[in-house]
Parts: C-alpha cells; structure tokens; sequence
C-alpha cells in the first residue's frame, strides 16, 4: 500500500500508478479531516451526524481500497473500489451543495450544540473539504480506468484475451474449411 511500485507496474504507466496512491493517500487525509470537523460540531446524537461520518468513513475505505488494488492488481479489488468510489463521490457532492445552498437548515438537522456563527463556519469548511472530495473521486476513478486498462492492454489481466499490440489478426481457423465464395 506504499509508494514502492509492484512487480506488475511497467514503466509506460509508472507514473499513474504514483498519481493514483497519492491521490488516494489526498482522499484519506481530506476525509479524515472531515470526519474532525465533524467531530468537532459535537453532532454525536443525531441521525444526519452519524450519516455524515459514515460517509466520510466510507470514502476512507474507498481510498483504502484503491491502494490496495494498486498493489495486488486483483479484479475484486478494482471493481469495489470503482463501486465505493462512485457513492462516494455522489453522495460527497450531493452533500457539499447541501452545505453550502442551506447551510441554516442542515445545522438544524444537525443537532449541534456548537454557536450557530462558529457551526456555520466549521460547516463550510467541511463542505469545501467535500468539494476536493469529490473532485479527487473522480480524479481517481479516471486513473483506476487507465490503470485498469493499461493491465488490460499489456496482458495483465488474465481473466480476458489480451490485446495484441501488433495489430495483426491471428486467427485460427484454415481459409480451406470456408464455404466456397470466400475461398481465395
């Protein structure tokens, strides 16, 4: 899960793969720092509090999940991290427009017990983190596609016929057993 490139790293697509960790390592950090913000609000016994660290919890998995597909290469990590990182980003979104289009209304919902100047401005903070959030998900999931299809492409991936980077068709079959139009 470090910045150390595994054996299944070449070199055409090395430096996607350093993007890819750092940026899921950005994703921990900003998620983990909402998840403090959060904290922070004192929002602990309601609903939307709880839910609003989950999310950030998820996202947390997510990133984590990205590193670890980076490392292994597996399928079954690459497609939870497409699926985590996908709700993540919408909901870290849906979220961010939230914060900043009601900001009063959601710290009613919220529950806090912090002043209602000093919760508003926490709360935008945490909504901007969310912007960078989101825009990093997706960041990630167009490098998780590349570095999916550069697997792909390289004959990595041996769940599939890899593509052949000649570009000549190899086929099988003997032009003799065609029917007899085709036979030349």
């Amino acid at each position: 899960m470090g910045l150390i490139p595994s054996q299944s790293v070449e070199n055409s697509h090395y430096y996607t793969h350093k993007i890819f960790l750092f940026s899921n390592y950005i994703l921990l950090g900003a998620a983990t720092s909402c998840i403090f913000l959060t904290l922070s609000l004192r929002l602990i016994p309601s609903i939307c509090g709880f839910l609003l660290i989950l999310l950030h919890t998820t996202t947390i998995a997510a990133a984590v999940s990205g590193c670890t597909a980076a490392s292994c290469g597996r399928n079954r990590w690459y497609a939870a991290h497409m699926v985590a990182t996908v709700l993540t980003a919408i909901f870290q979104g849906s979220v961010s427009v939230l914060i900043f289009t009601n900001t009063a209304n959601f710290l009613g919902s919220l529950k806090s017990y912090v002043r209602e100047e000093d919760a508003a401005v926490i709360l935008k903070l945490g909504g901007g983190l969310c912007v960078v959030i989101f825009c990093l998900d997706w960041v990630v999931l167009v490098l998780a596609f590349f570095l999916k299809y550069y697997a792909y492409v390289e004959g990595g991936d041996r769940s599939v016929v890899a593509v052949k980077r000649s570009g000549k068709v190899q086929s099988d079959e003997n032009p003799k057993d065609w029917p007899w139009p085709f036979q030349v």
